[in-house]
């Protein structure tokens, strides 16, 4: 996959990607796989595949966070599984 940076967002639902190429290539709010359009950033780094649009020229399909925006963003095992037990420790020693 190719990758590229989000450079500018539209309210309407699309967008255009910084390509390694130096090119900007557009893409739609429909072509993103595993996030929302409304959670993006400009700036974020994203993977996708070159493809055509219907009007023929060239877009970013299949578009998606980069793997290292992905682990940013979500928390890790370890935080989620300590969580629960700081309150059941908490709760424990008040009653």
């Amino acid at each position: 996959m190719a990758k590229g940076t989000i450079r500018r967002l539209m309210d309407r639902g699309f967008g255009f990607i910084k390509t390694a190429e130096g090119a900007d290539l557009f893409f739609h709010r429909n072509d993103l796989e595993g996030v929302e359009f409304n959670s993006l950033s400009e700036g974020q780094e994203v993977e996708f595949e070159k493809g055509q649009g219907r009007d023929g020229r060239p877009q970013a399909l299949k578009v998606r966070l980069a793997e290292a925006e992905v682990k940013e963003e979500s928390p890790s095992a370890e935080e989620t599984a300590e969580a629960p037990e700081a309150v059941e420790e908490g709760s424990t020693e008040a009653t």
